[in-house]
């Protein structure tokens, strides 16, 4: 089963050995977003809901998810991350629908895109926690890989 490289000889599974791989800086962004309602849109806006501010403790459950991602994705790499942003963006074209843009990056052996989905999950996750006490009917999603830079496989953008 060698050519398999997340199973060992066993065939059970084993985190992959990055340790011969070329050390180079590596970036990904992921994106998530939340539809909510008026009310919700409203609060978070004006900075009324009763929970706190709703995009500011957001952000930090999403810089905090990045940053311990080898500690839930079982076969992830606890990695030395350089520097992680969150940031927003509402979409009211149809709907109220924050956007969100999570960007993580390292200089290391293997790359982050599994930080950067799992801060945008989190910072979606925590939006929904802060408003369900107003509408449990919040949509989150899509969730995905924006683009990533570095490493073997080279650059991806979606």
């Amino acid at each position: 089963m060698s050519e398999l490289t997340h199973f060992n000889e066993q065939g059970r599974a084993k985190m992959v050995d990055v340790s011969d791989k070329q050390i180079s800086t590596r970036t990904a962004v992921a994106k998530s977003s939340i539809k909510v309602n008026e009310i919700i849109y409203n609060q978070i806006i004006n900075h009324t809901n009763k929970k706190g501010d709703v995009l500011g403790v957001a952000q930090v459950a999403g810089i905090m998810a990045a940053k311990n991602t080898a500690q839930i994705i079982p076969m992830c790499h606890p990695l030395n991350l350089s520097g992680i942003d969150i940031a927003f963006e509402w979409d009211t074209t149809d709907g109220y629908e924050i956007l969100i843009t999570c960007t993580v990056k390292t200089t290391g052996q293997t790359g982050v895109e599994m930080e950067a989905l799992t801060g945008a999950s989190a910072t979606a996750l925590t939006i929904y926690d802060m408003t369900k006490a107003v509408d449990k009917g919040m949509i989150i999603g899509p969730t995905y890989l924006a683009s990533k830079s570095g490493g073997k496989n080279g650059d991806f953008k979606r």
